[in-house]
């Protein structure tokens, strides 16, 4: 099922560019690029606000993006009439990949922990991979026409917009299956959600809120070089496959979010 939504996520990325790129000489310029780095993910693994967690529960990301050009007309290889939207305003559309690999970090499971509990945290393992598509507006707070003449300058930027995501989960452990009060810790044995237990291996889709920051550099008259920090809010709290009761326990009741830093590289497409 994965690989069959994946396959459909792409498909529909990839009918998108090549319309946008059959219909260019009728409109506005298109760039197209590239991004990868690394994902910290904020779930429900680990102890709360506890730096470890933060920095050991992290994945990879890789993504392919497109964006409209207001700025210029590609039918006429002219400037579109000067407008303060079109020279600072883009439109990026995004087909992105992640995947994070999830442990217990924090004081409850440190090597002077010796109960049943702390062994089962311990021995607990998780992973979610999650396939996004959407679209951002991105804000540059200087001119894109002055930032396209000039070989080496910078074009910092702002963005909002939102995804829809299809995410896999996985959550196991070295006692055996989940499930039995011998292999789970008490708080992912309660039901959530109308489900039977905290913890899912289940797959999903859900919305979320993408912000980011970050600036281009002018590499070549066509190609720029990107950097992006970016901030996800998921409107879940099952894209990492873990939900204890939140009316039970207070410290997990946050949706999941995670914040990735990529680096891009950007060609625009004439």
């Amino acid at each position: 099922m994965l690989r069959n939504n994946w396959l459909t996520l792409c498909s529909l990325f990839i009918l998108l560019v090549i319309s946008s790129k059959i219909n260019a000489q009728f409109g506005l310029s298109h760039e197209i690029g590239v991004i990868a780095g690394p994902v910290a993910f904020q779930s429900d693994y680990g102890e709360r606000y506890d730096l470890s967690t933060n920095l050991k529960n992290s994945g990879i990301g890789i993504g392919i993006i497109h964006y409209l050009n207001f700025s210029y007309k590609a039918e006429c290889n002219c400037y579109t009439p000067e407008t303060y939207f079109n020279d600072h305003f883009k439109l990026r559309t995004e087909l992105s990949y992640n995947k994070t690999e999830f442990k217990h970090h924090g004081e409850w499971v440190a090597p002077d922990k010796t109960s049943l509990g702390a062994d089962q945290l311990r021995a607990m393992r998780g992973n979610s991979a999650v396939t996004n598509l959407g679209v951002q507006l991105e804000y540059f707070p200087l001119s894109i026409r002055d930032f396209t003449a000039r070989i080496g300058s910078l074009g910092p930027f702002i963005s909002l917009g939102g995804q829809f995501s299809y995410y896999n989960t996985e959550a196991t452990s070295s006692l055996g299956p989940l499930g039995t009060p011998l292999t789970t810790f008490p708080k992912y044995l309660t039901p959530t959600d109308d489900r039977q237990y905290g913890f899912s291996t289940e797959s999903g889709s859900v919305w979320s809120i993408v912000t980011s920051v970050g600036t281009r550099y002018k590499l070549a008259p066509l190609s720029d070089l990107m950097v992006d920090l970016r901030f996800q809010y998921y409107f879940s709290d099952w894209v990492d496959g873990l939900k204890p009761n939140p009316t039970l326990y207070k410290e997990n009741k946050a949706n999941d979010w995670l914040v990735w830093f990529n680096v891009g590289y950007i060609y625009y497409l004439q």
